[in-house]
């Protein structure tokens, strides 16, 4: 099974993403765009991993806690590696200092499963698109500009989830295996 950890956010913020893609879509047919029903704000990608480490995983996880609910204002967008090379076109997120404190938490406790940690700099974003190369994106990327500051909206959230995703050729589907509450009392 492919795994990862996620936090979710509001209908609200998945409706002006759905919006604002709607708008933008036209200008790079080239471009894999990502259904807002299935974005998440990523945490840990797990990877493929066999069906017996699924309860060690869940366990290791219900032992992750924050002391306080993680604010998250969805805003800008932007493109990695550059807009020069752009491979992703991303929706930026600011939050509290405890959501990349959360995301090491959830490294520390998956390591001693032998799920190997990140070696990235941990970078909250939403993924709108993908590219295979550069070719038809001239328009999305001078169109970009005028959202470098839009807001999206914001959210403030205890809870993250364990996700199993399946591969598809319409696209991947997304199941919540577990929720996890992690700021204790919250409910």
């Amino acid at each position: 099974m492919r795994l990862f950890v996620a936090l979710d956010f509001p209908d609200s913020i998945r409706d002006a993403i759905r919006d604002l893609i709607a708008k933008l879509k036209p200008l790079c047919k080239d471009a894999r765009w990502v259904r807002p029903e299935g974005m998440h704000v990523t945490l840990k990608f797990i990877g493929h991993v066999d069906t017996e480490k699924l309860d060690p995983i869940i366990t290791a996880l219900a032992g992750v806690h924050s002391s306080a609910p993680v604010d998250m204002r969805f805003r800008g967008v932007g493109f990695f590696p550059t807009e020069r090379r752009p491979r992703v076109f991303w929706c930026g997120i600011e939050a509290s200092p405890n959501l990349g404190e959360l995301a090491a938490g959830i490294e520390h406790a998956l390591v001693p499963l032998g799920i190997e940690a990140e070696k990235r700099e941990f970078r909250p974003h939403l993924t709108f698109a993908r590219f295979e190369s550069p070719k038809g994106t001239a328009r999305l990327l001078e169109a970009a500009k005028e959202f470098q500051s839009l807001d999206l909206g914001t959210t403030r959230e205890t809870e993250f989830h364990l996700y199993e995703s399946v591969l598809h050729r319409s696209g991947a589907e997304y199941t919540k295996r577990k929720s996890f509450t992690f700021v204790k009392g919250a409910t």
